[in-house]
């Protein structure tokens, strides 16, 4: 039942984590068509979502403290998932509860889903045929792994923080090279940090050394291929076949619960699925998909929609998204209280900074594969060096979709010349 001025008796003020906050149980069509305007406004990367949410539901409409935003944001920090789909999920439930959250996730990344969706089935029906196209699309590969590197230089940054988890790293990104499977390098990371951070650095040190040793088994007997495990063909352009509907709802759903970091962490997961393991794609088909990506407001997993397009078409498309986005919803709507509680413990909080120091690890050498698919002339290696350039450079919210475009006027340029 609503009051006269549309709002929910009762809702106007909750008690979360002790304290009162003034969030309005706003009528459910209200509140999906809100943060369906934030989806369409989503330019910038997380930053400028996350930024542009908080002026207009803290600043603006005092929908809480700066204190309690900055709190619920420092859990979206450590949890995997895009933060700021994650917060539009929370201030939905916080209105009008798990419907409203739902409703507030679906409208924020709507947008952007529609856009990939048909951006996606422009490029599968013109294709790559056309000179002109393949040169432009060469370029734009080439500002790709430009962002790729600064992405993987900014995670770094704010994850490796101590020689430990510089350790961890890099073992991870030798593991990844040597075909060790993700799984068992993010939990051995995430042990050895917990261990080392406890005061219990022998054993850390006895475990980070088996770990060394396998890893270099597995060098001497698969060498290093940065893509990933698997052989450099596949992941260089040979494709062998089409992965079912449920693989690809578990990729997501895995890659999903695996973004520790940043929307950039899940790169090396959804790479290995579709390029390396499953082989439905291209290293370059998976440049181009992060390309459009960038060219359109949303997070930037939304490219899963553009791998799942290709290894299941249409329904392949919807499936994958539901994956990965999945567990960036049930986090919210099934857990935030207890994710704020669990998450300042000491121990399990080193857990997850040992996982993350892994992630950048993996990204790191599979952006060396992602590097060898995109650069693959002097013309494009001076396009990436002037994207790193610029991207280090300059700061503004439509900074990677003017990079991307302004690599594809290059490679008109190039092709006209």
């Amino acid at each position: 039942m609503e009051t006269g001025d549309g709002s929910v008796p009762g809702a106007a003020e909750r008690v979360v984590g002790g304290a009162a906050v003034a969030v309005p149980g706003e009528p459910l069509g209200r509140l999906f068509l809100r943060f369906l305007h934030f989806g369409l406004l989503a330019w910038g990367g997380p930053v400028a979502q996350i930024a542009m949410i908080r002026h207009d539901l803290v600043e603006k409409e005092k929908w809480v403290t700066r204190e309690h935003f900055n709190r619920v944001l420092a859990v979206y920090q450590v949890l995997p998932g895009p933060e700021a789909h994650e917060l539009c999920v929370y201030f939905g439930m916080r209105s009008r509860g798990r419907v409203g959250g739902l409703l507030a996730g679906l409208g924020f990344m709507l947008p952007g889903f529609v856009l990939m969706l048909g951006l996606t089935w422009l490029y599968l029906r013109y294709g790559l045929e056309s000179a002109w196209v393949g040169t432009v699309f060469g370029a734009v590969q080439a500002a790709v792994a430009a962002l790729i590197v600064r992405a993987v230089a900014r995670i770094g940054q704010h994850a490796l923080t101590d020689r430990w988890l510089w350790g961890v790293a890099v073992l991870a990104a030798l593991a990844q090279g040597a075909g060790v499977h993700f799984a068992f390098s993010l939990v051995a990371a995430g042990l050895i940090v917990m261990l080392a951070r406890r005061g219990l650095r022998l054993p850390a040190l006895v475990l980070a050394g088996a770990c060394g040793v396998a890893v270099a088994v597995f060098l001497v007997l698969h060498g290093f291929a940065p893509m990933g495990a698997g052989g450099a063909d596949v992941g260089q352009g040979v494709v062998r076949g089409q992965p079912s509907q449920l693989e690809l709802l578990w990729s997501g759903l895995r890659s999903g619960m695996l973004t520790f970091g940043g929307a950039y962490t899940v790169i090396p997961f959804l790479q290995r699925d579709a390029v390396v393991a499953g082989a439905w794609m291209t290293n370059a088909q998976f440049l181009d998909g992060l390309a459009l990506s960038g060219l359109i407001p949303a997070p930037l997993i939304i490219f899963s929609t553009f791998v799942g397009y290709l290894g299941g078409g249409l329904l392949g498309a919807v499936v994958m998204t539901v994956g990965i986005f999945s567990p960036a919803f049930a986090f919210t709507l099934l857990g935030h209280d207890f994710f704020e509680r669990v998450l300042h413990h000491p121990r399990f909080r080193s857990f997850l900074d040992g996982v993350t120091a892994g992630v950048v690890g993996l990204i790191a050498a599979t952006t060396l594969g992602l590097l060898r698919a995109g650069l693959t002339s002097l013309a494009t290696v001076a396009l990436f060096a002037v994207a790193l350039g610029v991207l280090f450079r300059w700061h503004s919210k439509f900074l990677v979709p003017l990079v991307i475009v302004g690599a594809a006027v290059a490679g008109l340029l190039l092709q006209m010349a």
